[in-house]
C-alpha cells in the first residue's frame, strides 16, 4: 500500500506535465506569419511606410484643385506661406498610421488661435490641431492634439517655440451604409511627443469651426491636408503606414 501510495503523485505529476503539452498544441498557432518590417532608426521611416515628405521636394503635394504647391522649401522643411492655401497628399489613405513631425515659429506673435497655427485633417475633413500650446492659453477644445471641437486633449504636451514636435496618429476611418447613412465612425488616437492626447475616441462628424459635427458619405481613401491658416508652421518627415 506504501508503494501505491507513492507512485500515485508520480503519476499525477506526469499525467499533468502531459495535459500542459496538450494544451499547448492546442493553442499554439504558427500560421499567419506577421511581415517583418524593419523598424525606422532617428528620422528614418519603417521600411513598409509611404514617405509623403523627406525634405527634398514636395512632389508628393498638391493644392486641393490641382495646382502646384505655394509652400516654402528650405533646409529639409516646408512651411505655410501666408494665404497660398492649404495642401494635400495625392495619394489618398484610409485606415493608417501617420507620422508627422511640425514647428510653430520661434518667434512668438500673436496669441490663443492666432499663434502657430495649423492642422492636419485625415480624409480632409478630420481636423487634429496643430497650434503653438506652449504657455499659451485657449479654448481647450482646440487646443494642440484636440480632435477639433469635439475631443479636449488629455495633456499639453508641447515644446517651446521654433523647436520641432510629433504627432503619430491611428486612424480608422468611418464605414457608410449603401444609402449613404453612417454604418461605423472613424476612431483616432493621437501621440503627441511620444505622449497620449487621445485615446481611441470617436469621430463624430467634420470637425467645423462654427456648428455641430456631421457625417456625410464619403470614399474610404481620402487624401491628407495640412492647413494653411496664415501662420509659418514648418513640416518635415512625413509618412503613412497603410492599416
Amino acid at each position: 500500500m506504501k508503494k501505491i501510495l507513492m507512485i500515485v503523485p508520480a503519476i499525477l505529476f506526469c499525467l499533468g506535465i502531459m495535459a500542459q503539452e496538450w494544451h499547448a498544441d492546442l493553442t499554439d498557432k504558427w500560421e499567419p506569419v506577421p511581415p517583418i518590417v524593419t523598424p525606422g532608426n532617428g528620422t528614418t521611416p519603417p521600411s513598409d511606410a509611404i514617405v509623403l515628405f523627406d525634405g527634398t521636394d514636395m512632389d508628393q503635394w498638391e493644392k486641393p484643385n490641382g495646382e502646384p504647391v505655394g509652400w516654402k522649401l528650405e533646409d529639409g522643411a516646408m512651411t505655410v506661406v501666408k494665404e497660398t492655401g492649404a495642401i494635400q497628399s495625392k495619394q489618398s489613405f484610409g485606415d493608417m498610421q501617420l507620422h508627422l513631425e511640425w514647428r510653430a515659429p520661434a518667434e512668438v506673435v500673436g496669441e490663443s488661435q492666432d499663434r502657430g497655427n495649423s492642422g492636419v485633417y485625415i480624409q480632409n475633413r478630420y481636423e487634429i490641431q496643430i497650434l503653438d500650446c506652449y504657455e499659451n492659453p485657449t479654448y481647450v477644445n482646440g487646443q494642440t492634439g484636440s480632435v477639433y471641437k469635439q475631443h479636449i486633449p488629455l495633456v499639453n504636451a508641447c515644446r517651446p517655440p521654433g523647436k520641432w514636435q510629433m504627432y503619430d496618429i491611428i486612424y480608422v476611418a468611418p464605414r457608410f451604409k449603401e444609402d449613404g447613412s453612417l454604418f461605423s465612425p472613424g476612431t483616432v488616437t493621437v501621440l503627441h511627443n511620444g505622449v497620449l492626447v487621445q485615446n481611441h475616441v470617436t469621430i463624430q462628424g467634420t470637425t467645423e469651426n462654427v456648428g455641430l459635427p456631421l457625417y456625410k458619405a464619403h470614399p474610404l481613401k481620402q487624401p491628407i491636408l495640412l492647413q494653411d491658416h496664415s501662420n509659418p508652421v514648418s513640416f518635415r518627415n512625413i509618412w503613412v503606414r497603410e492599416l
